[in-house]
């Protein structure tokens, strides 16, 4: 099977394998792993912050971000198609007795600055005071756009004129830096928070890190742990993240250029419809005319063809480009795409 559905998919890399096989470990609630030190050392050296934690999953390292900077009854403004909204269950209103405020995503994943200064709550005994902002880049539901550092420090200025800190879920944000060609710590440099995956791109099997400063992330540590996230001797984990984030890394540019291709081929075919300016990294997204069909119809078909695709929406697929696809899959996949059109 050729597997789009979603770089989380990836499998581990050989060389991750061995690692995990030989990995030095300790108990990591008593900060005795000395792979996941190593590990949360060099995510915070390659961010550019002060601090790093390791957790089990994205979803969790944005939850602990949040009750890290909030306090219960505050509002946090964030996108209305961002990821922290759409798909991590709510956690936290239900975990953090936080508000969501949602702000329009454009469709590159932006949120406009003035709406945010306008969001932005006055002090007032009626309001929820506004504890965050949330930022995400990429942006999964706009397809893996992109957004550039002055946009991020905009936001930024916003939000800190006003006492607000700002998080950024980065679960890709190294796809982000490497479409933008600059420096991942350049980029997320004015962010006060940053939560990315080591799990997606980057080909690890599990975990995130959330960085910040000391005092953040000693009070996300605590946050961790209430949620069930400390582990014991998880450096198995550490140590194919180590790998992930020193050599997978340094490899995305092939994939945002398969999924180029792929998209550039894909929005030739009879009912498909592809916005290409959104097409920026490893994702992409296709609409599907009337006469094409349901989504839903497209991933059953090319399920029995040997194509595993994500329905988001519909009448909108998604391909994911990863590790473990090359060029050759994507031709295949392709043809097969092709073929079924008719």
């Amino acid at each position: 099977m050729i597997d789009l559905r979603s770089d989380t998919v990836t499998k581990p890399t050989e060389a991750m394998r061995q690692a995990m096989a030989q990995a030095e470990v300790g108990d990591d609630v008593y900060e005795e792993d000395p792979t996941i030190n190593r590990l949360q050392e060099l995510a915070a050296e390659t961010m550019g912050k002060e601090a790093a934690l390791f957790v089990p999953t994205g979803t969790m390292g944005n939850l602990v971000a949040v009750l890290a900077h909030c306090d219960r009854g505050k509002e946090i403004l964030l996108g209305d198609n961002s990821h922290v909204f759409y798909y991590e269950v709510g956690g936290a209103a239900v975990a953090g007795g936080l508000v969501y405020h949602t702000l329009p995503n454009d469709r590159f994943g932006m949120i406009d600055p003035n709406a945010v200064a306008a969001a932005i709550r006055t002090p007032d005994i009626h309001f929820a005071p506004t504890g965050l902002l949330c930022l995400e880049n990429t942006h999964n539901r706009a397809g893996g756009t992109v957004l550039s550092k002055e946009q991020i420090d905009e936001l930024c200025q916003v939000a800190h004129n006003h006492n607000v800190p700002v998080h950024l879920d980065g679960a890709r944000v190294f796809n982000a830096a490497t479409y933008l060609e600059i420096p991942v710590n350049k980029l997320v440099e004015n962010l006060d928070s940053v939560q990315f995956c080591l799990s997606k791109g980057l080909a690890a099997p599990a975990g995130s890190l959330v960085v910040g400063k000391k005092d953040f992330i000693k009070r996300a540590r605590q946050m961790r742990k209430m949620l069930g996230g400390g582990m014991r001797q998880a450096g198995v984990l550490a140590a194919a993240g180590i790998i992930a984030l020193t050599e997978m890394s340094k490899r995305l540019e092939e994939d945002h250029y398969n999924a180029r291709r792929f998209a550039e081929t894909l929005a030739l075919v009879d009912g498909f419809e592809v916005d290409l300016a959104t097409v920026q990294t490893n994702i992409v997204a296709a609409n599907l005319d009337e006469k094409a069909g349901s989504a839903a119809e497209w991933v059953a078909r090319l399920k029995a063809n040997g194509v595993l695709v994500g329905a988001a929406g519909p009448r909108r697929l998604r391909f994911v480009f990863h590790n473990d696809v090359d060029r050759s899959d994507l031709e295949k996949a392709l043809s097969v795409i092709a073929n079924l059109a008719g």
